[in-house]
């Protein structure tokens, strides 16, 4: 009787074992090796993020997920590789969302941002912080101000690039404070935090990924982070909307992105298992350690419509800022 009731417990261990490990691959929408495209060079912030994401979904399809970095042209080539490829959902891109919201309005990408790529899941978010050199005076916003008001004409404000939140975020606050910083674009963040550091320009928007070290080694001092919710990375910080600037909301979110034909079917399932994947405790702590905040799952029309919508409030403060198109 025991060894009856062993041998059935036994097998229905091992039944069930079966099923947890058959039951993803039996969800996943592909079971052929996939391909991600990267619109960023390797080792980078998106390079890295794109292939902690790549290595769990290899495991959740049980197939190679193989990463194809191609940066340039602010993420035209990659999204044209993309488009070039049959809409199996055998190709995809992992990007961040200011490729399609931001860079479109000031340089030329050859694609139409709103009719040619389809967003499919998001996964992470990344947050902006306004940074300062460990060397001004002030040690918070109101003062911060005070100091640049009783000094004008003498500073600027760096950002990572000419048409990105980190210019956007810089402008909003210059004019809602009332201050004369003059924008003084780098060729992204090393380059412009190095300047920061130095006391050369006082303060920028910068990412929370490429800065909170920094601000942890008080090499840099942290004046609010842009959003209307403090940060995980950063939960001593006040945000700017609670300093009296609600205006000043910038994040981009990280995720999964299709060429604009991929059925709608194939979409909601693809979306369902990177969702799986972004839903897991360790690839959570994975992102958080690499300066990334988990989002909240959102089915692809509505982030479709956080697309669009970001999109038009970007065209709005390039229009009112007088921001030149790059060629």
């Amino acid at each position: 009787m025991r060894n009856s009731l062993s041998r059935q417990t036994i097998r229905r261990t091992l039944c069930a074992a079966l099923v947890c490990v058959v039951m993803p691959m039996a969800l996943a929408w592909t079971n052929k090796p996939v391909r991600i495209l990267v619109p960023a060079p390797a080792g980078g912030t998106m390079d890295v993020f794109a292939r902690l994401i790549a290595d769990q979904l290899a495991i959740e399809i049980g197939q190679p997920v193989v990463v194809d970095n191609k940066p340039g042209a602010g993420g035209a080539i990659a999204v044209q590789a993309m488009r070039a490829a049959a809409p199996d959902g055998q190709t995809l891109m992992i990007t961040a969302s200011n490729v399609l919201t931001e860079i479109p309005h000031v340089m030329k990408t050859n694609f139409d941002p709103l009719k040619d790529v389809r967003p499919v899941a998001i996964v992470a978010r990344a947050g902006m912080v306004l940074v300062g050199s460990p060397n001004l005076p002030a040690k918070d916003l109101k003062g911060l101000i005070s100091y640049l008001k009783a000094n004008p004409g003498k500073f600027g404000f760096a950002s990572y690039s000419t048409g990105t939140s980190s210019q956007y975020a810089g402008m909003i606050f210059n004019q809602q404070a009332g201050l004369d910083l003059q924008h003084v674009p780098f060729p992204g963040s090393p380059p412009a935090l190095t300047q920061v550091i130095g006391g050369q320009i006082p303060v920028m928007f910068d990412g929370i990924v490429t800065s909170k070290s920094m601000i942890a080694s008080g090499h840099l001092h942290a004046y609010g982070v842009a959003a209307k919710t403090r940060s995980p990375q950063l939960p001593d910080v006040p945000t700017m909307a609670e300093q009296g600037y609600p205006d000043i909301n910038f994040s981009n979110w990280l995720g999964v992105v299709a060429t604009f034909n991929v059925p709608n079917d194939l979409v909601e399932k693809i979306h369902a298992t990177v969702a799986r994947v972004a839903a897991q405790p360790k690839v959570k702590e994975r992102m958080m350690a690499n300066g990334f905040d988990p989002a909240d799952d959102q089915p692809p029309a509505q982030l479709a419509q956080a697309v669009r919508d970001e999109y038009a409030r970007n065209a709005a403060i390039v229009k009112a800022f007088h921001i030149q198109f790059n060629q």
